[in-house]
């Protein structure tokens, strides 16, 4: 029986081509260009998953399913939006301009239904992986009881399957049980410069079937399937089968009477095989050797349709790159355009009218009304927006702070968590960890033994049944707030986007809080970078961090990782040098990471603070004395705005020593030293230099905009020191984190930092060699603002 849904989805489908190659024509061809620059889009990438895309959209996915689109394929996507109402004709007038519709789909920047931004390959891809843990963790904690389990899908090219990081998810899908997903290879077998090797789809066979993936392939479509079961078909089945990639390219570009050429050269037997190939036009031909299994409908509605079951499961489709366009099949259309003359071509066979290309239903041969009632009874579209929203999670006024002579922040991180985890406030039921096997080495072993593993199935830890001593509980059970992971930080930070996605996604707020080594930040930066792009609300504690790792040698010492904190977009940087300090900090965060508002800049910093964002925490491993200090609002919300006062600067002062995180001690010691001679030294613990610099920027703006009396926390700091002060900065990190402050009143600098790969040796060793420690801070004070602290260079030295 024939599919009612076949003649609405081919009309469809044609209309969702045609609107996403006439968007990126106009974009390139029609639309005044100010600067004469190429606008791009990729006609022909789109083009290959609009079969594929139309099936899915229009006829197989559920509201509750999740899709991550390949990112070239960003033109099909927003046609189909378009058509559902999603979407609007001024933002694809406007595809790739300034506030149109993205180039590649965007949670934060379209407004059309986009379920995870792409762009970076392999991520989104990636990012559908971890969004189904994450699914399986929500649903274990008995949350989202009304929500059905969706399908977590991703759309991926071919060449996609290139991407390193997608090899690493897949082996951590296996570990964890992966369930409810499925990928999608556009299989094109064409890359952005050249066609892809033979034989690559037997290896992704292989390589899916080995992680525990269900596989489908999609080869033939039902025109091939009708023309195999005619006589000599066999032949013609075997000819497809055995076809070089370049050579099946070629013959598409080329088109009817090139098939018909080569098969009958290749194939013809003046008998059945011949009869089958002359029966048919050029036209009939090139339709029949263009219909894959990822251009025919009917085929792909019946293996979508056809899966009953939550193993994930890989779809390999064959395609044809810019099926249906003049383009279709030549090496290089990946960044090909049409040609106006092309598109005038393309314009008569899709019957549009010029001046009516926006049109939803202009060229088609069913009745607009028809269209339009099948369109509104789509299943993906039933339920309008399908994004959530989730109610915040009360944080307390306080932290507890441990309470300790001497600690490491890491070990005060440790210390609140473990607070945390005792305690009953509803804060502590929604925060998930991670690591990617350091849990124990960044203190997060206490959290874990109090709130357990996650995982599906319950599993007791074996030392413990066994009765051997350990130091750790390793229970994994259903009600686990711990998501452990393998040694992979790109795998880190998606699943921290994916968790930290989950109020969106599934309807219900989780606190992410995820740990690894500082210097491996870098690894994952990419991910890390994707996951705030998509604004994705967690905590990463980046832990040992610095040469203050001195035994550990060049290799795992950190220096850039400060200078990323400043830079990087959605993530609000700190490193405390004190425990008090972290647990404001960490309080403040947990606020931070739920806030979603549009308010106005604050006047006390110039920061946006109610949009919300993620939160970078770089910690430590040295032991430092802590200060017996009562905690007040003041000193809080300095802390959370970046920087305090230590020791205040007096009227007259010459020189003021600033410092961020471990180096607080010899920062301290210089100035204790250096204040015998000069009285008003000031002494500047910096929290935040990114918070510290977004707000000196922000309030630039604000007074560029007229509003002169805006002045941001830094520049209240440092306002009223004399013009002539010299000011000393000091981080076991790349000095430019903090050479800026110079600038801000106009100060003459001394930047100290660390600006090549680090050394083996003792903590002490280290500070000299990087001329961090006391006596380098004495000296570049002494360079800045001379005066008579040389006595003290020589009892130091």
């Amino acid at each position: 029986m024939t599919d009612p849904r076949l003649p609405y989805l081919a009309e469809l489908e044609r209309k969702i081509r045609w609107l996403a190659s006439w968007t990126i024509h106009n974009a390139n061809h029609v639309r005044p260009s100010g600067d004469g620059m190429k606008v791009g889009g990729h006609q022909a990438s789109s083009a290959s998953l609009s079969t594929i895309m139309t099936a899915l959209y229009l006829a197989v996915l559920k509201p509750e399913d999740r899709v991550a689109v390949k990112p070239h394929a960003s033109p099909i996507f927003h046609a189909i939006q378009y058509l559902l109402g999603h979407q609007t004709r001024e933002k694809l007038e406007n595809f790739r301009g300034y506030k149109g519709a993205q180039s590649y789909p965007s949670r934060t920047k379209d407004i059309d239904d986009v379920d995870f931004s792409t762009g970076s390959v392999g991520l989104g891809v990636a990012q559908t992986l971890f969004a189904s843990l994450v699914q399986d963790y929500v649903k274990a904690h008995d949350w989202a009881k009304d929500l059905p389990e969706g399908r977590m899908i991703a759309l991926l090219g071919d060449a996609e399957m290139d991407e390193g990081n997608i090899f690493e998810a897949l082996l951590e899908g296996w570990k964890q049980g992966l369930r409810n997903t499925w990928w999608i290879i556009d299989y094109n077998r064409q890359s952005l410069d050249a066609v892809v090797r033979e034989g690559l789809f037997d290896r992704f066979e292989s390589i899916f079937r080995s992680f525990g993936w269900d596989v489908v392939v999609l080869k033939h479509g039902s025109l091939m399937q009708e023309a195999f079961a005619e006589k000599g078909g066999d032949r013609l089945r075997r000819w497809i089968d055995t076809c070089p990639n370049q050579l099946y390219s070629a013959l598409t570009f080329q088109g009817g009477a090139a098939w018909r050429k080569r098969l009958l050269d290749d194939l013809g037997d003046q008998g059945a095989v011949t009869r089958l190939i002359e029966k048919r036009t050029d036209d009939e031909l090139a339709r029949l050797m263009s219909n894959l299994g990822g251009h025919d409908l009917p085929s792909l509605i019946e293996a979508f349709e056809a899966v009953d079951h939550d193993r994930p499961t890989v779809f390999i489709a064959y395609t044809i790159k810019g099926f249906g366009l003049p383009l279709a099949g030549h090496k290089d259309n990946h960044a090909g355009l049409l040609t106006p003359t092309q598109m005038e071509g393309y314009r008569a066979s899709a019957k549009v009218r010029p001046g009516h290309e926006w049109e939803p239903f202009e060229g088609l041969s069913l009745p607009a009304a028809e269209l339009e009632r099948f369109l509104k009874a789509v299943p993906f579209n039933a339920r309008g927006t399908r994004r959530h929203t989730a109610p915040k999670v009360a944080v307390p006024a306080r932290l507890a702070t441990p309470d300790q002579p001497m600690m490491s922040t890491q070990q005060g991180f440790g210390l609140i968590l473990n607070e945390l985890a005792r305690s009953s406030e509803p804060l502590a039921d929604r925060i998930v960890t991670t690591a990617p096997d350091v849990t124990v080495s960044t203190n997060l072993g206490a959290w874990v033994n109090r709130r357990g593993l996650f995982a599906r199935e319950e599993m007791k830890d074996l030392f413990k049944s066994e009765r051997i001593p350990s130091t750790f509980t390793w229970d994994f059970s259903p009600t686990g707030q711990h998501m452990e992971l393998g040694i992979a930080e790109m795998n880190l930070f998606i699943l921290l986007s994916a968790l930290g996605l989950s109020h969106s996604l599934f309807g219900e707020r989780l606190l992410p809080i995820g740990t690894l080594y500082d210097p491996f930040i870098s690894r994952g930066l990419d991910a890390l970078n994707y996951a705030c792009y998509q604004d994705a609300r967690f905590m990463v504690v980046a832990t040992p961090s610095g040469v203050t790792l001195a035994p550990e040698g060049g290799a795992h010492q950190s220096i850039g990782t400060p200078l990323i904190g400043l830079a990087q977009d959605g993530l609000a940087s700190f490193e405390p040098a004190f425990v008090d300090e972290l647990s404001v900090i960490m309080r403040w965060a947990f606020d931070y990471l739920q806030r979603d508002g549009d308010g106005e800049a604050s006047e006390r910093t110039w920061l946006r603070d109610e949009t919300g964002g993620s939160v970078y925490l770089r910690l430590s491993t040295r032991a430092l004395d802590q200060p017996r200090r009562e905690m007040t609002p003041e000193l809080a919300s300095d802390i959370v705005d970046g920087a305090y006062w230590l020791r205040p600067p007096g009227p007259n002062a010459e020189v003021i020593v600033a410092f961020t995180g471990a180096v607080g001690p010899e920062a301290i010691e210089a100035v204790g030293l250096m204040a015998e001679d000069r009285r008003d030294i000031g002494l500047l613990a910096i929290t935040s230099a990114d918070r510290l610099n977004a707000g000196w920027t922000a309030a630039q703006r604000a007074r560029e905009r007229g509003l002169v009396h805006a002045r941001s926390h830094v520049e209240r700091l440092l306002g009223d020191l004399p013009s002539h002060c010299g000011l000393v900065t000091v981080i076991d990190g790349h000095p430019a984190t903090l050479a800026w402050l110079g600038s801000v009143m106009g100060h003459r600098t001394r930047s100290l930092g660390v600006e090549h790969f680090g050394q083996t040796g003792t903590v002490q060793d280290l500070y000299r060699h990087f001329g961090i420690d006391t006596q380098g801070i004495i000296a570049a004070a002494e360079m800045i603002a001379p005066g008579r602290p040389m006595r003290h260079l020589r009892a130091l030295g």
